[in-house]
């Protein structure tokens, strides 16, 4: 039998820090009892107990991030199954009742009722494995390091502008470069610049960017001699440049690190090992799919996974006139953006994937629509992959 079709009882959870709402429905949509649930194991234990008088219970819950997990551990261990509402499926669901309040006893409720009158549309969440969990984690950590530096960078860009837009012009794309982020920190106005004097510029960007010392050192120059003029605060704004170039540093050095970590723990996992030999995952895009696909057989098949990551086309028809499909803008965003990546990489250096890509482009699909194309047929291969734990074998063109 599918999970969920012998579910007598539905616990909505509205998930939260401190203390969750619950409210608890049975399957013909009879209203049990709803009450607050602190988050501790004592306390989701006596729900659970309760709510399992009036039989196999199922607990929905509309967050499956860290606030969920004592949840879902004392679920699995006293054998409950969890489902998993995503925030889009949950706000249309809320327009559906009546009424505009939002409160955590009618999210609770909400959640309940349409669980048990969609179960087959609801996804099962499992406790991941040691290592997927922190996998998991350590993603998450990467993510904000690289939100990070995406904000630093940029301001550390407008405060180039304040000073010399023409610098900026030549050093805004290169703050990855480390002789770049060098220069800057220790000569980060015009004024500084012409005292280091071109030599010295050189020498700065060539310690640990040498490629592109002689190119940037010439387009610097060439720059600095355009703008005759000091402009207001250049010593202020300096200052601040030199603070951000300085964490900017930093957190390139971290990701370095949380690079080292993630590659480790990706390819000791057996299904880290099985994904990397598909063209385009690398310890990244790899360690970020395996944590958000987590249990693999939670998926009966390749068009739920791309369902759940939103590959899945939206069907749009209204008589003659409409008629067309969409990207889906729902999913898993963090899948989507690692498979997106990984299909992206495969689109140019695999034989299979690029023919495909080439092929799509041929219909007259745009270049993004085509990736999207293939991260979907490549979903159908992952799952297959990641569920038998056998490496990818590319189809070889038979010989003449």
């Amino acid at each position: 039998m599918p999970l969920g079709e012998d579910i007598d009882v539905f616990v909505g959870l509205d998930v939260a820090k401190g203390v969750h709402y619950a409210q608890v429905i049975s399957s013909g949509g009879e209203d049990l009892f709803d009450r607050p649930v602190p988050n501790d194991e004592a306390a989701v234990r006596s729900l659970i107990g309760e709510a399992a008088g009036g039989g196999r219970v199922a607990v929905v819950v509309d967050q499956s991030a860290s606030t969920a997990q004592l949840l879902l551990v004392v679920a699995r261990d006293v054998g409950v199954p969890v489902a998993y509402v995503s925030g889009l499926q949950m706000r249309r669901a809320a327009d559906l009742y009546a009424g505009q309040a939002k409160t955590d006893p009618r999210d609770a409720w909400v959640l309940a009722d349409y669980a048990r009158r969609n179960v087959d549309r609801l996804t099962w969440l499992e406790v991941t494995d040691e290592l997927v969990t922190e996998l998991r984690v350590l993603n998450g950590r990467d993510v904000d390091l690289a939100h990070d530096a995406t904000r630093i960078i940029n301001r550390c860009r407008d405060a180039l502008v304040a000073v010399s837009p023409g610098v900026e012009r030549v050093v805004g794309q290169r703050f990855s470069q480390a002789g770049i982020r060098d220069l800057l920190g220790r000569y980060p106005t015009p004024t500084l610049l012409r005292q280091a004097g071109k030599a010295r510029i050189r020498r700065t960007i060539g310690r640990r960017s040498p490629r592109v010392a002689d190119r940037v050192t010439t387009s610097l120059w060439d720059a600095l001699d355009a703008q005759t003029v000091t402009l207001a605060g250049e010593a202020t704004w300096g200052q601040v440049i030199a603070e951000l170039v300085t964490d900017l540093d930093r957190i390139v050095q971290q990701r370095k690190t949380l690079a080292a970590q993630i590659e480790q723990l990706f390819l000791s996992h057996p299904l880290g090992k099985v994904l990397v030999t598909l063209t385009g995952f690398g310890p990244r895009t790899g360690a970020r799919t395996l944590a958000e696909i987590g249990d693999p057989n939670r998926f009966a098949n390749g068009g739920r996974l791309a369902a759940y990551a939103g590959f899945a086309p939206v069907d749009r028809r209204s008589g003659t006139s409409i008629n067309s499909a969409s990207r889906s803008r729902s999913g898993n965003h963090r899948l989507k953006n690692a498979m997106f990546i990984a299909a992206f990489v495969a689109s140019r250096h695999d034989p299979a994937a690029k023919a495909y890509y080439q092929r799509k482009r041929g219909e007259g699909k745009s270049h993004n629509a085509a990736i999207t194309c293939l991260a979907r047929r490549r979903c159908d291969i992952i799952l297959a992959m990641l569920k038998t734990a056998t490496p990818y074998q590319p189809t070889l063109p038979k010989a003449a």
